[in-house]
């Protein structure tokens, strides 16, 4: 399943009273560029179900705190008692995993 929004050019486009997104009547045509197909009454873009989850997901993400203060204060702790102890080879372990899980992304 995805959603449809039709005449997108650039600008906002119009809500009905039922909250639901409309095409304005004067709607645009597509950018050069822009992979969505043309029909005749303007764009249409189609987001799928995936884009939809994603875009939740950035918008929750963005409520949350950079810092987890919590975890923060437990190292704090540890560390300032001398309990917490580096392990290297565990540290070593997840950088090659970063690095690895960078490489997929970036396609090398």
């Amino acid at each position: 399943m995805s959603s449809k929004i039709n005449g997108l050019n650039g600008a906002s486009p119009a809500v009905d009273a039922g909250g639901a997104r409309r095409a304005p009547e004067t709607a645009g045509t597509q950018t050069p560029g822009s992979s969505a197909a043309a029909t005749s009454a303007g764009s249409e873009v189609h987001i799928t179900d995936s884009a939809n989850l994603l875009a939740g997901l950035v918008q929750h993400l963005r409520t949350l705190p950079a810092v987890d203060s919590p975890r923060v204060a437990q190292f704090r702790t540890a560390i300032d008692n001398g309990s917490y102890t580096v392990q290297p080879g565990l540290v070593a372990s997840r950088l090659m995993q970063f690095e690895h899980s960078l490489a997929q992304i970036s396609g090398g």
